[in-house]
């Protein structure tokens, strides 16, 4: 049962969570929304504070509204993929994408750990290490997003699918958690921008020189150990926001 914390407007919490529904998948585009009266019997808030619920969300983009057919959930969702939207993704549907995007593995495997991915590891530099190199697309095979995960070579063993390019059904956390026993529970992301590499280019379908937005991602599991090390590179796209303050 959803429950108002009173640190927060009532209505930013309701929006919230919704959007959280939206952006990890649990609403799909087209689902329907309570109606107003019914989503301030849920939340324990007024009407009127139901409609201003409505009213931010059509505003970011995420509902529409048609007369006589309710408020859905719009069929072209903006993109927030902070990281707390992908690990709320993650925990809700065992995927980091959005409903209507798809991801391929391009390359998987063992290769000798870089300085920067050894310190985050921590393993010795050049040390075997998992890379698994993922591309995003839209609904419409637009690549969206490239992202490279490492994870210390050593789980190879205990987690051999790290290593295929096959899809990992279940997801990866949820791989991972039962073939090894730990478990992400928190994470940190460091946001920079540079250029692209080639190899970026070339998967993102940008022509050189090009910007890139760039998320280097920390997993850590319950004793802050790091379990994955990720680098997410996204090119020409407006990344939004939102937060209580």
């Amino acid at each position: 049962m959803p429950k108002i914390e009173r640190a927060v407007a009532p209505y930013m919490q309701v929006v919230t969570h919704i959007r959280g529904q939206i952006t990890s998948g649990e609403l799909a585009p087209g689902d329907l929304l309570p109606p107003d009266r019914a989503l301030a019997a849920e939340w324990g808030i007024s009407r009127a504070t139901a409609q201003k619920v409505i009213t931010v969300l059509k505003t970011e983009g995420l509902v529409e509204t048609a007369q006589g057919s309710g408020t859905r959930v719009a069929r072209t969702v903006p993109l927030h993929h902070s990281g707390y939207d992908r690990a709320l993704s993650v925990r809700r549907t065992g995927k980091i994408y959005s409903e209507g995007e798809y991801a391929r593995i391009t390359s998987a495997g063992l290769e000798p750990a870089p300085a920067e991915v050894a310190a985050a590891l921590g393993i010795a530099e050049g040390a075997p290490a998992i890379r698994r190199v993922r591309v995003t697309y839209s609904a419409q095979d637009v690549a969206l997003s490239m992202s490279t995960s490492w994870l210390d070579g050593a789980l190879s063993s205990a987690a051999p699918a790290l290593v295929s390019t096959e899809r990992i059904r279940e997801g990866s956390w949820h791989y991972l958690e039962t073939r090894t026993g730990r478990s992400v529970v928190g994470a940190q992301d460091r946001i920079s921008v540079r250029l692209a590499t080639k190899e970026e280019a070339e998967l993102l379908a940008l022509e050189l020189p090009a910007a890139v937005k760039v998320t280097k991602t920390t997993l850590r599991d319950e004793d802050g150990l790091t379990v994955e090390f990720g680098v997410s590179v996204t090119g020409g796209r407006e990344s939004v926001y939102d937060y209580a303050v």
